[in-house]
């Protein structure tokens, strides 16, 4: 069964910057989709598993970001 969550991300200004955390947050274990609204910053990630806080935010930040 998925799981939906949302975070924050701050400091995306394009449409790299989402390609970038999107490429990230699909390389966690589980991941099945990952959405970003970047005049918001909403990222949703879809997983087939609970996803480990901690986890997401050492994808974002491998992106060059941050979790607000």
């Amino acid at each position: 069964m998925s799981q939906t969550s949302t975070y924050t991300v701050t400091g995306m200004t394009c449409g790299h910057c989402v390609a970038s955390v999107t490429e990230e947050v699909q390389e966690i274990p589980g991941v099945e989709d990952v959405a970003v609204d970047l005049p918001t910053g909403a990222v949703t990630i879809t997983s087939t598993e609970p996803l480990d806080d901690a986890s997401v935010k050492a994808a974002v930040e491998e992106a060059g970001y941050q979790l607000a």
